[in-house]
């Protein structure tokens, strides 16, 4: 047999589209070619891939040999199409059975000495292979997050002996072993934060709706120290959506089993550039809001990054996954994550202040506001001001609410909001926002006398809603009441007309 058909998978987003090997050795010079769109790295790989054989006592064709990867306009980079090539060499030229290959998939990059190394964006492939109904030989370094594909049929290799003795049938690859997965960690505890009633309620408003939040005030009044504990206060992860958080976390190379159910929490600091914030490259990678995704993207010192860096986020924000298009490759990354910034009310940081120490001018106080702009502040659901406490309530003042009481309330408004519309209030847009917000008459004027004064947009007066509806929620209400509306105009603190 001259030609063998071997199957694997590439790496495209968080999916893993099929790839189909094939192998043709023909007489004449010997050579040894890759065609179908590979890049240097897919090239090497006959390198690696010849000493891998010979390492493995077994016999390289000497004769011309053609692999092509279909389909041929699809990308291919990395290592991982290494052992795939390799099977489809050794079937080709007869030294493994090639009647069982229809069956498999495989995923791995070679060692010269025939091991199997790990690859990349494992956990999306053999998702994918299981859903095609085939068996998915990964990488043994790979075997967490194999493990946590329940469903999808895969098998453990070590060394390229190993999978042809498997071919053979004289031996078995096994398979990976459930793990004992940790459930939702509270982390840091909201106990630790004094004071800062205000800012606390609206910390539960926006991890029992999932809404964006702004929280600005003067240095060391406890921005960060609020952000930090949402995490703990959130409800868990779904099975699915841990899932995808974990093939996420398996393209970018993460730890995809570290606090399993747990949503992710992401801090890049304000240095950070565009394509660090929503990905993108040569060759496109995940940024922040992805590896945020169904999590918190926390930015602190909101103006000091780059107003071009933060206008980026205004699409995602809105449509909950972000599109990059380059010369080679478009591909799409969610991206549904909750905005939680923290900002201070001037370039000095004490504006307002008591003892006078603000020395900011109007045009300073005002370029620097500009830096975050009309648009993107419109997309965030609660403004909140953070004051600084008096000495005396930080020595006095007791121990605050614990983690564990808040996430209780915030669990079963979570529950009503799934039970209602399977989603949260965060994510309702056009009929549906409108059906379980209903007002009454003294709402509405309450509402339409807020839009006038404030001059808010439709998108302000939709999120509005929103929040209105999880207030609702947190007290077990079935519709939104005047107090509702009230609360949630309260938190809009940056919505005010120009002088």
């Amino acid at each position: 047999m001259s030609l063998a058909i071997v199957h694997t998978r590439a790496q495209l987003g968080i999916d893993a589209p099929q790839v189909t090997v094939e192998v043709h050795l023909s007489n004449g010079l010997p050579g040894f070619a890759i065609v179908g769109l590979p890049e240097t790295a897919v090239k090497e790989s006959k390198d690696r891939v010849r000493s891998a054989i010979l390492n493995s006592h077994f016999e390289f064709p000497i004769k011309r040999i053609t692999v092509n990867l279909a389909p041929a306009d699809l990308p291919k980079e990395g290592g991982r199409y290494d052992l795939a090539i390799a099977i489809g060499i050794l079937a080709a030229s007869e030294q493994v059975p090639a009647d069982q290959l229809n069956d498999y998939e495989f995923i791995g990059e070679l060692a010269l000495s025939g091991d199997i190394r790990p690859a990349r964006g494992c956990l999306p492939a053999v998702l994918a292979s299981g859903k095609a109904g085939r068996t998915c030989i990964v990488p043994v370094d790979n075997a967490e997050e194999a493990s946590l594909c329940r469903d999808a049929p895969h098998l453990l290799a070590n060394h390229l002996l190993s999978v042809c003795a498997h071919l053979h049938r004289r031996e078995n690859l096994p398979s990976s072993q459930p793990l004992a997965l940790s459930e939702h960690t509270i982390g840091l505890d909201l106990a630790d934060v004094k004071g800062q009633a205000q800012a606390r309620r609206a910390l539960e408003v926006a991890a029992a709706g999932g809404h964006n939040l702004l929280l600005f005030g003067p240095p060391g009044a406890g921005k960060s120290m609020l952000a930090s504990r949402l995490p703990g206060i959130l409800p868990p992860l779904a099975e699915h959506e841990a899932l995808e958080v974990a093939s996420i976390g398996s393209i970018a190379g993460g730890n995809v089993i570290q606090n399993w159910r747990t949503r992710p929490f992401r801090s890049p600091h304000h240095t950070s550039s565009a394509i660090a914030l929503v990905g993108g490259g040569a060759h496109p990678r995940p940024g922040e809001i992805t590896l945020a995704h169904k999590g918190v993207l926390f930015l602190d010192e909101l103006p000091e990054f780059p107003r071009s860096v933060l206008e980026v986020m205004r699409e995602p924000l809105e449509s909950g996954c972000i599109h990059i298009s380059r010369a080679n490759a478009q591909v799409s990354y969610p991206a549904q994550f909750q905005l939680i910034a923290a900002m201070n009310p001037c370039p000095c940081g004490f504006l307002g202040d008591k003892d006078g120490r603000c020395s900011c001018t109007p045009t300073q106080i005002k370029r620097y506001r500009s830096k975050v702009s009309g648009p993107l502040l419109d997309r965030i659901d609660m403004h909140i001001q953070v004051n600084a406490l008096p000495i005396t309530d930080l020595q006095d003042t007791p121990q605050g609410e614990s983690s564990a009481a808040v996430r209780e309330r915030v669990l079963a408004a979570y529950q009503r909001q799934l039970d209602r519309q399977g989603r949260t209030n965060s994510h309702l847009r056009g009929r549906e926002l409108h059906r379980h917000c209903r007002l009454n008459e003294n709402s509405q004027k309450l509402l339409a006398v807020a839009m006038d004064r404030l001059r808010l947009s439709a998108r302000a007066y939709d999120r509005i809603l929103r929040v209105a509806r999880t207030l609702a929620d947190l007290v077990g209400s079935n519709s939104v009441e005047t107090p509702h509306i009230s609360e949630a105009l309260a938190y809009r603190m940056l919505d005010r007309p120009p002088n």
